[in-house]
């Protein structure tokens, strides 16, 4: 099982990026995927979440700027991130289970891990 991470680079705030997060050797399509995200010396934050049929969920500092989407067909899921600020940079990491579950703001809730791309958001 593999997820890859990719989208990520350097941006001036204002600016938008999309993460993509593409999941291979899987004998099932998951049924909750997400989006975390880390800092040096800070625990991995919850960004947003989305599964079969669910609508998105976010963390309260991304609402209204960033967008959760998924193609279950391939596996693939995305983040469309806009109107970024520094406060955003972070290495984004992508993750999956099989199934849905509440607790889906716990890095601890998810089986599968992509291996983090870099977003830098700077003048």
């Amino acid at each position: 099982v593999q997820l890859q991470a990719s989208g990520g680079g350097w941006v001036r705030p204002g600016d938008s990026l999309r993460l993509s997060c593409a999941a291979s050797g899987l004998t099932f399509s998951p049924s909750a995927m997400a989006w975390f995200r880390q800092t040096p010396g800070k625990e991995r934050e919850f960004v947003a979440a989305g599964g079969s049929g669910r609508a998105a969920r976010y963390t309260e500092s991304v609402k209204g700027r960033f967008i959760f989407s998924k193609d279950i067909g391939k596996n693939t899921w995305y983040l469309q991130m806009n109107s970024l600020k520094p406060e955003d940079t972070a290495t984004y990491y992508c993750a999956a289970r099989r199934v849905w579950i509440t607790t889906y703001a716990k890095d601890t809730a998810f089986d599968y891990w992509g291996q983090g791309t870099q977003v830098t958001v700077s003048s």
